[in-house]
Order: structure tokens, then C-alpha cells, then sequence
């Protein structure tokens, strides 16, 4: 009987053991394609993901546990992004999930998280209705976030930038067949509608595609002074290096994707000069930029010492730190609680990318909501650099100010 007593202690001791184990960490959620055509994206937030997390576990942590990252890689297709939010939310049962870096994943993903009152911050999406789905009334409350600037912010300042500023008339738009790609070109046709400017072609190409041959020369028989893009690296670049063979020379401006690394390294000199819009490049220009570069640096040794895709690291890691503060605020990990920290947070953070006050409310999840906050960038041997004096002053005057 004593021996069975003994046994039977022993078992509730491991049992209380591991269940104290289990709460010693708060576990977050992250997906991303981190293999693939769209990786430098994925694992250049991972890594600023990661970054993060070390920071504020190396600080204490939050609520006196330390930050546990489950990560996953969803390739970057729908049904590989759902299999993974119904693991991490019935299996892993985090407290919150970041990433999503393409916008087909986060609509496709997200509403498992709403569906379970978890918190989802799109890190890198930026196809307008991703934080659009669950507004009230019909939903009582949203669960879904965003750090990237959304595409009805950066279509405008395309469309400005080629026609306001350069003073093109005859543009043509060059967009993927993804959700990425068609939203991004609703949202560009109808910022050029807006200047009075009707394209006069719009192409489409598949991912994977090696030759745009076709699609460029009839932008080219058309007359087009300037190609606007929504796709990503690969093929961006060859967009550029069609562009070359033809012996036909036009900017390209696009959205913040031809600052990819895959983009860069493609294209080489037939990339320099594209112009897009960035939330951050990286450029040491604050203290806390410069920590967070050199660390990114030394963490991950990139090829030329360049993040391959800056954005998507800045923007992850500042994810971290806003939900960090808003675990912290509510005093638990219950999803209901962290939404509502997230939505009035109390105390300024600072991050690479800005100083967040107050950056959601309960109406407006986007942490970028004009063009204030981004910035021209443009291709310059290899880098990306600020495309105008007057953006990067910006920049750093935004370091300090609140995101609304």
C-alpha cells in the first residue's frame, strides 16, 4: 500500500512538474514561407521574429515567462497556411500568432484565429482587406492585425510617384496572377483613376515565369513610359532583365517588393533605378536601427552584409515588441485580453521601424495608416537606399513620433 502511495506521489509530482513546465513559456505562432520563391520575405521576418524574442527574454521576458517561438513554414500556398493555424491553435495552443507573409496564406489562414479569439498580426501581407474581414458590427470583435503598409497605401504613392512626381501619362501594369498581384492591381488602377491616368496595358504572369517577352512588348507598342508592378523578386526580375534583351529602358516602379533580394541579385545592373515604397531600409540613421541591423548582421551573417528582405525583418521584429507590451498590459494570456491591450496601449514602444503610441484602436489595426510613414526606396548597386533627401528625414523624425 505504501509503495502504491509512493508511486502514485510520484506520478502527481511529474504530473505538476510538466504542467508547470508547460507554463513557463508563452508559445507565439510563426508562419512563413521560409523555402521558395517568396523565403527571403519569410525567413528575413523569421530572423527579425527571432530577434526580438531574444531581446525580450534576455530582458526578463513577459509576465515573468520567456517568449516561445513555434515555428512553421507554410511554402507560402493557402492550404499549407491552414493545415498550420489549426495546428498551432488546437495542438500548440498559442496565445497569438505572427507572419503571414503573402496575402492569399493570411486571408486563407486568419480566420481560424478569429474564429478561436487569438490574436494575428499579418507581418508582411499587405493586400488591403487582410485586417478588413472581421469588422464590426457583423463581427463583435477583430482579431487580425497588421505591421506592413497596406497596398491602398503604397498603390497611391506608385501611382504618384510616376505621374505626380515624373510626369508619366502613358503607364503600364505588370502584376502577378496571385491574390497579391490582382488586389494590388485593383488598388493601383484605382489610385491612377484618381490622377486621371487610364493604363494603357495591363499584363499578368504566373509565378515561375522565366520570359515576359509578350507582355513587355506590348506595353512597349504601346507607348508606355513606365512599368508599375505588383509581383514579387523572381519575377519582377525578369520583367527587368526582359526589359534588357528588348533594349527597351523604362523605370519600373512598383510595390515594396522589387526591394527583395531576389529581385536584386536577378537583375543585377538591369534592377538599378526600380523605385518602391519601404516602411524601412537599412540605413543606421537611429540608434535603434543601427543595434538592430548589427545584430541582425551578426546573428545571421547575410550575403554582403544586406538583409535580403529588410521590411519583412524591421516589421517582424517590431511585431514582437507590440505584442510583448500588450501580453504584458493585460496581465494574461487570454486572447480576448491581449486584443484588447493591443487596441489601447498604454505606453509608447520603441521600435526599429517607429515609436508605437497607441498604433490600433478597436476600428483601425494597421499600424500604418498614410503615407507619412513610408518612404521611397530605389536600387542602387545592389542596396536599396532612400530615393529621395526628404524621406529619410522623415525616417528619423518618425523614430519618435507615434504611428497616428
Amino acid at each position: 500500500m505504501t509503495f502504491h502511495k509512493t508511486c502514485l506521489a510520484l506520478a502527481i509530482t511529474l504530473s505538476l512538474a510538466a504542467t508547470a513546465q508547460a507554463a513557463d513559456t508563452i508559445k507565439i505562432g510563426v508562419s512563413g514561407p521560409f523555402t521558395g520563391g517568396s523565403s527571403s520575405m519569410g525567413v528575413s521576418m523569421r530572423d527579425g521574429v527571432r530577434l526580438a524574442a531574444r531581446d525580450v527574454n534576455a530582458q526578463g521576458g513577459v509576465l515573468g515567462r520567456q517568449l516561445e517561438l513555434i515555428e512553421r513554414d507554410d511554402e507560402a500556398k493557402n492550404e499549407r497556411g491552414v493545415q498550420i493555424a489549426q495546428e498551432l491553435i488546437n495542438r500548440e495552443q498559442v496565445v497569438a500568432t505572427v507572419g503571414f507573409i503573402n496575402t492569399g496564406v493570411a486571408l486563407a489562414s486568419t480566420r481560424f484565429y478569429q474564429n478561436a479569439a487569438i490574436p494575428a498580426i499579418a507581418n508582411v501581407a499587405t493586400g488591403s482587406v487582410v485586417t478588413q474581414q472581421f469588422l464590426p458590427p457583423k463581427y463583435e470583435h477583430n482579431y487580425v492585425f497588421r505591421m506592413s503598409a497596406a497596398d491602398n497605401i503604397q498603390a497611391p504613392m506608385i501611382a504618384a510617384e510616376a505621374v505626380t512626381k515624373r510626369g508619366f501619362k502613358k503607364v503600364a501594369i505588370m502584376a502577378d496572377s496571385t491574390n497579391y498581384g490582382q488586389l494590388g492591381r485593383e488598388d493601383m488602377e484605382k489610385a491612377l483613376d484618381k490622377l486621371g491616368v487610364k493604363p494603357v496595358v495591363v499584363e499578368k504572369f504566373n509565378i515561375g515565369d522565366v520570359d515576359m517577352t509578350a507582355q513587355l512588348l506590348r506595353a512597349k507598342e504601346a507607348g508606355a513610359e513606365a512599368l508599375l508592378t505588383y509581383g514579387i523578386g523572381p519575377e519582377l526580375a525578369q520583367l527587368a532583365n526582359g526589359m534588357a534583351k528588348l533594349g527597351w529602358k523604362v523605370p519600373l516602379i512598383g510595390s515594396w517588393t522589387l526591394a527583395m533580394a531576389n529581385f536584386i541579385d536577378t537583375a543585377r545592373a538591369n534592377g538599378d533605378g526600380a523605385l518602391m515604397p519601404q516602411t524601412f531600409i537599412q540605413n543606421p540613421n537611429t540608434p535603434k536601427r543601427k543595434a538592430f541591423i548589427d545584430a541582425y548582421v551578426q546573428t545571421f551573417k547575410p550575403k554582403h552584409d544586406r538583409i535580403e528582405s529588410a521590411v519583412s525583418a524591421a516589421q517582424g521584429y517590431d511585431s514582437v515588441l507590440l505584442l510583448a507590451a500588450a501580453i504584458e498590459q493585460a496581465g494574461n494570456t487570454k486572447g480576448a485580453d491581449i486584443r484588447a491591450a493591443l487596441e489601447s496601449l498604454q505606453k509608447p514602444v520603441e521600435g526599429v521601424i517607429m515609436t508605437y503610441k497607441t498604433p490600433y484602436s478597436t476600428s483601425d489595426h494597421e499600424t500604418i495608416d498614410g503615407p507619412e510613414l513610408v518612404y521611397m526606396g530605389e536600387v542602387s548597386k545592389g542596396r536599396v537606399v532612400f530615393a529621395h533627401p526628404e524621406d529619410e528625414q522623415r525616417s528619423v523624425a518618425n523614430a519618435g513620433q507615434s504611428a497616428q
